[in-house]
């Protein structure tokens, strides 16, 4: 297969995941496009050099990340992720079925994506990472940390995260 057609297939199968990505660390949809142009352009560059040590779709993920970190600059300490309100997701992250219909409500919404915002760029990467369904395998291949240790942030802050959810649903 050629190089441009290989590309071609893997921005069709790879396209809602990328603008996800896009979306979750930026919310101008102006900067998510050029982040997305960006990271077309990166997978290019790169799919040559691509070995097959883990699958293309973690492949592209790492690729999507790193664009996406990089293009914010130095102000990847104060990244944003943004979230949407797709219940299934957010309940992923509270481990908690009975919040799924406190989290549909604006405000917790709103705390949820408050509070992550306050993470570390590679807290906000893992629950990004956690929101699009990946394993903690493919989290740990494209985050570059074993899978245990994948397992251990994640589960620090879920709780943690829980912990500040109920202690402002109380005020």
């Amino acid at each position: 297969m050629k190089k441009e057609e290989q590309f071609n297939r893997l921005v069709e199968e790879n396209d809602n995941r990328i603008r996800r990505i896009c979306s979750y660390y930026n919310s101008n949809t102006t900067d998510q496009k050029d982040m997305y142009q960006e990271i077309l352009v990166n997978i290019w560059k790169s799919l040559d050099n691509f070995r097959g040590d883990s699958s293309i779709n973690t492949w592209i993920y790492r690729i999507a990340i790193n664009t996406s970190l990089s293009y914010t600059g130095k102000a990847y300490k104060h990244l944003k992720v943004i979230v949407d309100a797709e219940q299934h997701k957010l309940a992923s992250i509270m481990d908690v079925e009975t919040l799924e219909d406190k989290l549909i409500e604006e405000k917790q919404l709103q705390r949820l994506q408050n509070e992550l915002n306050t993470m570390s760029v590679i807290e906000k990467a893992l629950i990004s990472l956690m929101l699009e369904g990946l394993t903690m395998k493919e989290i740990a291949d494209v985050i570059g940390i074993t899978e245990s240790n994948v397992k251990v942030k994640i589960h620090r802050i879920k709780s943690q995260l829980r912990k500040k959810l109920e202690d402002t649903s109380h005020d």
